[in-house]
């Protein structure tokens, strides 16, 4: 009994993080998830009239911190659609000219001229989604996303 109580309590108070397998996360430190060894990169998207949106899917992994652009060109007013992508994830914030938003939420978001925008967050409901341009038919014009 007393060493199922003391493994209890080294569990809970451990400030170390595990992952799926028992490995610890020291590495992760104080900032944990969002510490930069937790951070990946993703490609950009390039919201152009009659172009592709990207050329892979992108596959995800649920605690990992992502971060990617999404760059209109100005060729026509283009939006992005992906409600269930965007309840899956914990946005962290959007950058649109240096200038940070933090929201509880997002359903789409919408380019009338050009410019570039930065979204920062975290994967977290495993399964398949997709981001879109509303309206669209095409493959090309949809980018399909697995978060394992």
């Amino acid at each position: 009994m007393k060493k199922t109580v003391t493994a209890i309590a080294f569990a809970l108070l451990s400030p170390t993080l595990a992952l799926a397998d028992g490995a610890p996360r020291e590495d992760w430190g104080r900032a944990g998830i969002l510490s930069s060894a937790n951070k990946a990169e993703l490609p950009p998207i390039t919201l152009s009239s009659g172009m592709p949106l990207a050329e892979a899917p992108w596959v995800l992994t649920s605690g990992t911190y992502y971060e990617f652009e999404i760059e209109g060109d100005g060729s026509a007013e283009l939006a992005l659609e992906g409600s269930e992508f965007f309840r899956a994830i914990w946005i962290d914030e959007i950058v649109v000219n240096d200038l940070e938003i933090r929201p509880l939420g997002l359903n789409s978001i919408e380019f009338d001229d050009a410019g570039t925008m930065e979204i920062g967050f975290v994967a977290i409901k495993p399964g398949a989604y997709f981001l879109r341009i509303p309206g669209s038919s095409g493959e090309t014009q949809r980018i399909e996303i697995i978060i394992e």
